[in-house]
């Protein structure tokens, strides 16, 4: 007879962990701030905080998550939400930011529905599909011209730099935008 001998899985590369810990991490953060509910629009440089809700397990257990067809709709739904009085943050691709312009001027700006969005820097540098280039050129300017608070997220302090972009829009005068660079 022989043993039979367990497999042993090997551990995560730290890049990976690190990047899980940072999905984890933000999604607790904004839990711990009060976010009821997420909506969005799947991205790659998000799929830990993605894979995080639609888990619906540790940080993500209080929370309800709506995945969203198109940012536009996401940014609809999260205004719905929080006329009823819920606190909801929004997840997409700056490209979808600019889908959603026209949702945030004729609606959650005027009416002060400023929900947190969690946007994806995709195109700041040259390493980025070409699709993204203008708009990852543009991103920050673009933020300026609606006036849009934005902080740029720390995978390294990702606790803090969630508190960082909310605090920038505790007046309620402002929509907070999480800029996430690199893939968690």
């Amino acid at each position: 007879m022989t043993d039979v001998q367990t497999p042993t899985i090997p551990a995560p590369p730290a890049a990976v962990a690190d990047r899980d810990s940072a999905a984890l991490t933000l999604v607790r953060a904004f839990a711990d701030r009060g976010t009821t509910h997420f909506t969005g629009v799947p991205c790659s440089l998000l799929k830990g905080v993605f894979r995080t809700l639609e888990a619906g397990t540790g940080p993500a257990a209080g929370v309800t998550y709506f995945p969203a067809p198109r940012e536009d709709s996401a940014v609809g739904v999260a205004a719905g939400l929080a006329a009823a009085g819920a606190r909801p943050a929004v997840l997409m691709q700056n490209s979808g930011l600019g889908y959603s312009l026209n949702v945030l001027t004729s609606l959650n700006l005027i009416y002060d529905l400023h929900v947190p969005l969690i946007v994806s820097w995709r195109g700041h540098d040259a390493g980025d599909a070409v699709e993204h280039d203008i708009i990852g050129r543009e991103l920050l300017n673009l933020l300026a011209v609606f006036d849009l608070r934005h902080t740029v997220f720390d995978p390294e302090d990702a606790y803090a730099s969630v508190e960082r972009c909310l605090d920038a829009a505790d007046d309620g005068l402002a929509t907070p935008v999480l800029i996430v660079k690199e893939g968690i």
